[in-house]
């Protein structure tokens, strides 16, 4: 464990969920922070260190007493206890409210060092200060309810013992069939179940292909069907991801969005064994300076097997406005969903392109794809980008853009395709383009107006002082002598049309034309007036 890491306790409940814990207590709310695990035997003195997750083991009912007032004296965070009685909870929470602790209480059959053992691990994934990294990186919780969104499914990450890693949570807890609750509480699964798995082949399957296998429900026992894919590195087995069928069925596409997260999970196993030690840090960092054009390709090739001849692309993404959550556009806090959207693309690009990678640079995520097939083209890359944006508005609620940036002939050329693919996103907000994926033609026009205005309010010069002074006019007196004239331009001069999009009568406008011809000396008979006018009217007001 990162001696540094550390997560809030609304994080640790979340991730964890109430198959485990309960919270009874919260003093001073959930936000406090968890920087370790403490096991607290009954026959240890009770001791703890500021910012500890308590575990009073075996400290049942009044017993818990002196591990909550040692808690509260040695500023821990909050103190999992077991209760016998409901009735318990009571004088245990204003025991921990006067302590200045939370209580949180563990379910009587879990098991200690499987509550132990996730806790560690939600530490262990806790992103780090950078929060660029901790979007691009997340967390195998973060991942599992990810997978969970996509799949419409019940998750759970095992390592290569079986040992739950991680787990998606549930709405209903009755939807969790009795080898989840098992799996989760600490338990080996039905050895009948267990058996059947063995007997089908399922484990073998595992242990020798990428493929998704699907298990048959056995109502009997008490299991719902499942898919189950492994994760690997290499011919190695790191652990294994399992979805288990809820109320509802499975979408259609959970095996591929289970490929997809297999691959990503994969990253965090290997990152666990030490094996990349700095590596995520390295590639971050090597891929940052490829993007921006700082660094040349052969470093991050040569780090990850690259082949720097290959064709490659760059896709971006942005997703929503303060405007968008404001009106109840998403159903999360813009952090919350960039984490979320950010493992969405992930998953999804993992399952098309095995080599992709995927970072946030400030408020946009990015994707390389690099050694691309060479008979690969844009609307091949225009479909993988329309099925992220897709997901993201049907499973995250989010209004995600997407942009395709230029296929170039190598990773040498990278650069040129980010940059393209800013491009477009910048002419998508800017021009308000309704297609939720562009690429470069799909656009071209709004693209390049785009960067002439750009142009324009950058070099206050090249302007034309008479329209300035026309919307300043506009401004003092609340008028709209400005709107008028770039709508009549906008519809070549129909004076109907014109006059119908701004709701008013054609003598209106055709007044309010001479008006502004005669406030700033334009003769709008004049082609090259007209185009500038066209141009400059769309700045914003504050330019």
């Amino acid at each position: 464990m990162d001696p540094a890491a550390s997560i809030t306790l609304r994080q640790l409940v979340m991730a964890l969920g109430d198959s485990l814990l309960e919270v009874q207590a919260a003093p001073a709310g959930l936000d406090v922070e968890i920087h370790g695990v403490t096991l607290l035997d009954p026959e240890d003195p009770p001791t703890a260190h500021p910012g500890d997750l308590v575990l009073a083991i075996g400290s049942r009912g009044r017993a818990a007493f002196p591990a909550l007032r040692a808690a509260g004296r040695d500023r821990a965070t909050a103190v999992v206890v077991k209760l016998d009685a409901p009735a318990q909870a009571a004088g245990l929470s204003e025991t921990a409210t006067e302590a200045g602790v939370a209580l949180l209480s563990l379910r009587g059959e879990a098991r200690w060092e499987q509550v132990s053992a996730l806790a560690r691990a939600a530490l262990d994934d806790a992103p780090p200060d950078d929060p660029g990294a901790a979007a691009e990186e997340g967390d195998l919780f973060s991942l599992a309810q990810t997978t969970a969104i996509l799949t419409s499914g019940i998750v759970s990450i095992e390592d290569a013992a079986n040992r739950v890693l991680a787990y998606s949570r549930t709405t209903d807890s009755d939807e969790a069939d009795d080898l989840r609750r098992r799996s989760i509480l600490g338990w080996q699964g039905p050895e009948a179940y267990l058996a059947k798995l063995r007997e089908w082949g399922v484990f073998q399957h595992l242990h020798s292909s990428d493929e998704v296998i699907a298990i048959d429900s056995h109502p009997e026992l008490g299991i719902r069907r499942r898919l189950a894919v492994a994760i690997r590195s290499g011919d190695r087995q790191l652990g294994t991801i399992w979805v288990q069928e809820s109320s509802t069925p499975l979408s259609e596409r959970s095996r591929q969005a289970l490929l997809g997260a297999a691959r990503v999970a994969a990253l965090h196993l290997v990152r666990r064994r030490r094996e990349l030690s700095d590596d995520v840090t390295l590639v971050r960092t090597l891929l940052a300076g490829l993007m921006d054009g700082s660094t040349g390709p052969q470093p991050l090739a040569t780090h990850l097997g690259f082949d720097t001849a290959r064709p490659a692309a760059v896709l971006g993404f942005s997703h929503g406005t303060a405007e968008a959550y404001e009106a109840g556009d998403a159903v999360a806090a813009p952090e919350l969903a960039h984490t979320e959207v950010t493992n969405l693309v992930s998953v999804h690009i993992a399952a098309r392109h095995r080599s992709s990678l995927v970072t946030q640079v400030d408020s946009r995520i990015y994707v390389l794809l690099p050694q691309l097939p060479r008979s690969i083209d844009t609307d091949t890359l225009r479909g993988w980008a329309l099925e992220i944006t897709d997901a993201a508005r049907r499973h995250l609620g989010l209004p995600l853009r997407g942009s395709v940036g230029c296929l170039v002939p190598g990773l040498g050329a990278v650069p040129e395709s980010r940059r393209e693919a800013d491009r477009i996103l910048d002419a998508m907000v800017s021009a308000g383009v309704s297609a939720a994926v562009a690429a470069l033609p799909d656009i071209q026009a709004e693209v390049l107006v785009s960067e002439m205005l750009t142009l324009l309010a950058a070099h206050p010069e090249i302007r034309d002082p008479r329209l300035t002074a026309l919307v300043a006019h506009d401004s003092r007196h609340q008028g709209r002598l400005s709107e008028t004239l770039l709508t009549y331009l906008n519809f070549f001069g129909d004076i109907r049309a014109a006059a119908a999009q701004l709701h008013v009568h054609p003598n209106t406008l055709r007044y309010r034309l001479r008006r502004a011809e005669e406030l700033t000396g334009l003769d709008l008979s004049r082609p090259d007036q007209r185009l500038l006018a066209m141009l400059q009217l769309r700045l914003p007001p504050s330019d």
